[in-house]
């Protein structure tokens, strides 16, 4: 039985995925920061980063390098217009998928927006022993997220990347 350590403070990114989005107006990464800083997580780095496959996954290579950082949140680009590529951009990288993250939230989000859920191209996993995930846009979509799936789990998923 593995023992769940909810008091652990995770460091943890988060990358707003716009080009249109600045800190002033970034709703969605605003939210992430708060919720986690009300349970005492520490933010080590916080970017918006346009849609660019490149791009975003030059960021998330150099958070994964940075031992002081654990969890990486990323927020936007998951949907299916031409320039949603944060999908992508992670999954190439993923070491292992958390292939029931995406099914669970989008279970969630059927509950509060009905099929349009199925446009969500969530995922989450482990680059090495950074945990990620990958967030759509939405603000509300963030909070579900946040607060259902990955307060209740992540500092023991940290735990199990490093668990030799």
């Amino acid at each position: 039985m593995h023992q769940l350590n909810n008091s652990k403070c995770v460091n943890i990114a988060i990358l707003t995925i716009s080009d249109t989005r600045n800190f002033e107006d970034d709703r969605s990464g605003q939210a992430i920061k708060s919720l986690f800083e009300s349970k005492d997580h520490s933010i080590i780095e916080y970017k918006i980063a346009k849609d660019e496959r490149p791009l975003i996954q030059a960021i998330v290579k150099e958070w994964t390098a940075n031992s002081n950082i654990q969890a990486i949140l990323l927020n936007g680009g998951t949907g299916f217009s031409p320039r949603d590529v944060t999908y992508e951009a992670v999954n190439e990288l993923l070491s292992k998928k958390m292939d029931g993250f995406g099914e669970l939230f989008r279970m969630l989000s059927y509950e509060e927006i009905g099929p349009k859920a199925l446009f969500s191209r969530a995922v989450a996993g482990s680059i090495d022993t950074t945990a990620i995930y990958a967030l759509p846009g939405s603000t509300n979509a963030v909070k579900l997220a946040v607060n259902k799936l990955i307060l209740p789990t992540l500092p023991h998923f940290v735990e199990e990347l490093v668990k030799l």
